[in-house]
């Protein structure tokens, strides 16, 4: 296939629109399904390398959650507890592959933001992957192959017309990259530049040590912040992105925005929130929305008089922000990744409230001393890249 004819570029009026290769030669995808759009290929190929990425990084079978060109959520596929899978809503009982607790950790960072979400996986979609995606609102996903139960699985989505994209694993990109904004051209290198743990020797802080796990957990921050909008900050735990705060002016509003969504995806464990009992018939997306309203200051929206009883069996007790509070504080273990060097200490502040103990970012700012002074008086380790990962 030379192009791909798209119904319209990014907004309805932006005619005519089609991907192809600028050397004539065949494009490194086939669509097994549907008719992706403009927005649904940038999604894909930001997503797909991403995962790619991740998977030769860490050696783990890897997926990502896209929405609007960032990720929504990232994770390598490691096993999930009773309590991941009560959140994510899995069956007990369900048996799940590498590469499906991989999507649904990712899917589960921040469930409300995966919503209508492009898929990326790093492995060939099984049967137990596409099963989970089937009862999830998602507009497409790529992969490097199918198996033919998954298929026939994902077909069955939106009337038939479920976006399936099967990309050749081996295709590498150009080394130069062109764009046209206001139709005068941009051309640079491509950003090949490769995350591994070599990077992470640079520990400026009083401790040094840095566990295998949260060397993961830094790997996986810094290559979902290389296919984030900037300016952005991840939190992760255990392989899994908790929190993305993406396309933000001040670095301290991207900290605060990724903690915030990190302090979200905590709280959906507070004993309070496993309890609710939800009504026969509501949908996962119905019960998100439930969910997170409950957590916020809105909560009196779900729980109100005749509002409540369409949601739940029995009304819930309000968690209360003392509650929250002193439940967020028992989080531990977290690492930040940062796109950018963190200009003040208050960047390292804010992340400590969310759990905070390690953190990757290039170093580099005037102010480095402040910086490595704040994660001193917490003991956290940090690590400086000296790599800069914008990304736009």
């Amino acid at each position: 296939m030379k192009e791909f004819e798209l119904k319209y570029g990014c907004n309805p009026n932006q005619k005519p629109a089609k991907i192809y290769m600028k050397d004539g030669s065949d494009l490194p995808l086939t669509v097994l399904n549907g008719r992706p759009g403009y927005i649904n290929f940038l999604d894909a190929f930001n997503s797909w390398q991403l995962v790619k990425e991740l998977r030769e990084a860490t050696g783990l079978p890897s997926a990502a959650s896209f929405k609007h060109v960032s990720p929504a959520g990232a994770a390598v596929g490691l096993p999930l507890s009773d309590v991941d899978r009560k959140i994510y809503f899995v069956a007990e009982d369900a048996e799940l592959s590498p590469i499906a607790c991989a999507y649904i950790r990712a899917r589960g960072a921040d469930r409300l933001c995966s919503y209508g979400d492009w898929a990326a996986l790093s492995e060939v979609c099984d049967a137990a992957t596409a099963a989970y995606l089937k009862e999830e609102v998602s507009d497409g996903i790529i992969a490097p192959g199918y198996t033919d139960e998954a298929l026939e699985i994902l077909r069955t989505k939106k009337k038939g017309n479920y976006n399936v994209v099967q990309i050749d694993p081996a295709y590498t990109a150009a080394k130069q990259e062109c764009k046209d904004v206001f139709g005068i051209t941009f051309e640079q290198g491509h950003n090949d530049f490769k995350i591994d743990e070599s990077l992470l020797q640079n520990i400026v802080t009083a401790n040094k040590e840095l566990p295998p796990q949260a060397k993961i957990d830094m790997i996986v921050s810094l290559i979902t912040l290389k296919y984030t909008q900037s300016n952005s900050v991840c939190y992760v735990k255990d392989g899994q992105a908790i929190g993305v705060g993406a396309g933000q002016q001040s670095r301290i509003h991207c900290t605060r925005l990724a903690g915030s969504k990190a302090d979200n995806w905590y709280l959906r464990q507070n004993p309070k929130v496993l309890g609710l009992q939800f009504v026969e018939g509501l949908k996962r997306a119905e019960r998100d929305n439930a969910i997170d309203v409950y957590m916020s200051e809105e909560y009196d929206d779900v729980l109100r008089e005749g509002t409540w009883q369409t949601i739940f069996k029995v009304k819930p007790e309000v968690l209360t922000a003392e509650e929250k509070k002193v439940w967020i504080a028992t989080q531990s273990g977290v690492t930040c990744g940062s796109d950018a060097f963190f200009p003040f200490g208050d960047n390292v502040e804010r992340a400590k409230k969310s759990g905070v103990q390690y953190i990757a970012e290039p170093g580099g700012s005037i102010r480095d001393d402040n910086v490595i002074e704040t994660a001193d008086r917490y003991g956290m380790v940090m690590a400086f890249t000296g790599m800069r990962l914008f990304h736009h």
